[in-house]
């Protein structure tokens, strides 16, 4: 046998595998087999074809075989002479070892390039990962830095150093933990992952019996313990329920079977500490039972398991590892990742065949963890879920065996027969719904019909409802700013409402002027336009003032970029969370940032646009008035522009629930100019309005808008 070390004379470098190991030579049956790994380490000393720096030492291995005499014999070898392994190199002397002593624990550790080892030993050592005794290429267990092997202290933490010490993976096989990671003393993590991948697959499966666990019948305390909890006699038989002398005192023991063979054991204590035995399987408690089952119940305990049976249900499971504390936010995770989880993945036949899943784990939020992940894994569409009944006012039985223990297997019987769809994300059935259905018939809320405008004329045709979208239009100068300030000015005075405005058109302190008119009802100025009437005065001012902070809050864009839509229905979020507003205007729709994509038509940016605008109204209960103006009318006459007319797209009046058409008499001749024409084109909801016009009398000197007598 030999190695060829192989010289390029083209790339002028040497190039030879690090690390060989000779396949073992077995004798036969016959003969006792025993491998000694004889290990011979040489260094090339540098040569005119190689670099100046050393190369990395090579080893062998060799097998033998113990003969009678307790003295070696080489394979190879039909005399008792022992010649030295050779190797041959091309252009180079051969190299003999038949003087290297045979090699110890150190001149393994020369074996490894001494600084990455060390490298690698701090690396692990600032994770608390101390690999002083373990040895490469085998699975080394020990505690887990992060959980400490739970309540039973076990050494549930499995680490594998790669065959060149140069990397290192690791993995908790705790449920509740699950840490797992790599690291390499070389900047390439490449190998680590590798043998991560490898890591993962190397875990044995210990094989159990009853006599190697040591268990137990039960004996006449735990019977006890058992009755108390209303698990009979006969479910404990069925089941194999056993115990196990564990120290000074006897514990439960929880056989698992599958197939009727014993491939794990969950232990508890009266403290109700848990734990199972290692290197074992991890499968459902109870799998037998739900071999061919179209309905199967998942629990979260052994004792639920037990509680099932008691009310008639052999069908049932239960998870080996208890709840996760959350969630997990990240997507799930392939088969051989899902670690947390792989039970459900070594129970996949079972539950593939079942077409409904009833998920009956705890009530409280890790319970509800455990059944959303559960639903995630299994689908959701064939998943149900039980809910728990009342146990007082305020709180809810935890879990199968509190209800069989206070209500009895005839209640229990019944929560599981009454089990509900499982929630899927924008999947829904009338009935969730039903609570705020009964509260819109019984008109609880106040606002079933809309809020009044506060004009006599408009109650019929146009009423303001919290979740809907107005689109208000009219040509230049026809008062639509100002019938909507005056509009928000009457809703607040008679139903309280806040009110968030984005009024791109106007000034601060012009938008203030308005509203307190409207608020105060008199001119802000002793001006031209206030005529005779009395100013308001500074207390009136005052108080005004301190009307407009608690009412309004102001969007505004503090620098020269325009807004966009996105970035106003954001802050709108934040006041209506932080204020509590329940009205939003934005005016108007030509001073928002409607940069869009190239391949995006100006219809279908406005489509998504209000699509935006509804969803924010719909969800934060908020109303929204949308000003918009028409497009340059041709050959107009001057009455009032049709909603088809807004600039931009057709979508405005087709995705609106409301539109309104404000419009005011500029011709004296066709009578008063200070009238103004409401028309209300469009209602979806026909509870709060209709479809009509109405006039209203507009002042100038307040701003106000009045109905005529």
């Amino acid at each position: 046998m030999r190695f060829l070390l192989q010289h390029n004379p083209i790339a002028g470098s040497f190039s030879h595998s690090r690390l060989h190991k000779l396949s073992y030579l077995f004798m036969d049956s016959s003969t006792l087999r025993t491998a000694a790994a004889a290990t011979r380490l040489f260094t090339i000393n540098s040569s005119p074809c190689f670099s100046s720096s050393p190369r990395r030492l090579i080893t062998t291995s060799l097998a033998f075989k113990r003969i009678n005499n307790n003295n070696y014999k080489n394979d190879d070898d039909n005399n008792n002479n022992h010649h030295p392994l050779t190797l041959r190199t091309k252009d180079l002397s051969s190299v003999s070892y038949r003087n290297h002593p045979t090699p110890t624990s150190e001149t393994e550790e020369k074996m490894l390039d001494s600084r990455s080892w060390e490298i690698l030993k701090i690396k692990l050592k600032q994770l608390g990962l101390d690999i002083g005794r373990c040895a490469p290429g085998v699975e080394n267990r020990m505690l887990c830095p992060k959980c400490n092997g739970g309540d039973s202290e076990e050494l549930s933490l499995s680490l594998f150093l790669d065959d060149d010490g140069f990397s290192a993976v690791w993995m908790c096989f705790r449920a509740k933990c699950g840490w797992k990671g790599s690291t390499s003393a070389l900047v390439d993590n490449n190998r680590s992952q590798s043998s991560l991948k490898k890591f993962s697959k190397m875990k044995t499966i210990r094989e159990i019996t009853e006599d190697s666990l040591e268990l137990e019948p039960l004996g006449n305390e735990l019977r006890a313990y058992f009755a108390e909890r209303l698990i009979s006699a006969e479910t404990l038989r069925r089941n194999r329920v056993m115990q196990k002398r564990h120290g000074h005192e006897v514990v439960i023991a929880f056989p698992y079977w599958r197939n009727g063979k014993l491939v794990n054991c969950k232990y508890r204590d009266f403290n109700k500490k848990f734990w199972q035995e290692k290197d074992t399987e991890k499968v459902f408690y109870g799998l037998d039972d739900i071999e061919g089952e179209s309905d199967i119940i998942i629990v979260e305990g052994e004792m639920d398991k037990l509680s099932m049976e008691e009310a008639g249900f052999l069908n049932c499971v239960s998870v080996p590892d208890g709840a996760p504390s959350s969630v997990s936010k990240k997507d799930v995770p392939s088969e051989e990742q899902d670690t947390k989880y792989q039970y459900l993945w070594n129970c996949k036949m079972y539950l593939k065949q079942a077409s409904r899943i009833i998920l009956a784990t705890d009530g409280d939020p890790p319970g509800q963890a455990l059944a959303e992940e559960l639903a995630r894994r299994v689908g959701r569409e064939r998943c149900w879920r039980v809910r728990w009944p009342k146990k007082n006012d305020v709180d809810h039985f935890k879990d199968a065996n509190e209800v069989l223990m206070y209500l009895g297997p005839g209640a229990l019987k019944e929560v599981v027969e009454n089990a509900e769809l499982y929630p899927i994300k924008g999947l829904f059935n009338f009935r969730d719904y039903f609570d705020e259905i009964d509260a819109y018939y019984h008109r609880t809320s106040g606002d079933e019909f809309g809020i009044s405008t506060g004009w006599r004329a408009l109650n019929e045709l146009y009423n303001v409802l919290p979740g809907e979208l107005t689109i208000v239009t009219g040509v230049p100068n026809s008062g639509k700013s100002e019938w909507i300030d005056a509009l928000i000015c009457n809703i607040n005075e008679h139903a309280g409402w806040k009110f968030v405005l984005c009024s791109m058109e106007n000034k601060v302190r012009e938008h203030a002027r308005k509203l307190l008119e409207k608020h105060i009802k008199k001119p802000f100025f002793e001006a031209n336009y206030g005529g005779s009437a009395e100013r308001m005065t500074v207390e009136e001012f005052e108080q005004g003032k301190a009307w407009l902070g608690n009412t309004f809050s102001l969007i505004r864009c503090e620098n020269d970029s325009l807004p966009s839509i996105k970035w106003v229905l954001d802050l709108a979020k934040a006041a209506v969370l932080r204020h509590g507003v329940r009205g939003l205007v934005i005016d108007p729709y030509n001073e928002l940032d409607h940069q869009r994509p190239v391949s995006q038509t100006e219809t279908e940016y406005v489509s998504q646009m209000l699509t935006m605008v509804k969803r924010f109204a719909q969800h934060h209960a908020c109303h929204v008035w949308f000003v918009a103006h028409p497009r340059q009318l041709h050959n107009w006459v001057g009455g009032p522009p049709n909603l088809y007319d807004i600039s931009g797209s057709a979508h405005f009046i087709n995705k609106c629930d409301n539109g309104i058409v404000i419009h005011r008499n500029r011709d004296p001749e066709a009578g008063p100019i200070d009238r103004v024409q409401v028309c209300v084109r469009k209602v979806r909801n026909k509870v709060v309005g209709t479809i009509g016009e109405a006039f209203l009398s507009y002042n100038r000197v307040t701003g106000e808008y009045m109905d005529i007598v």
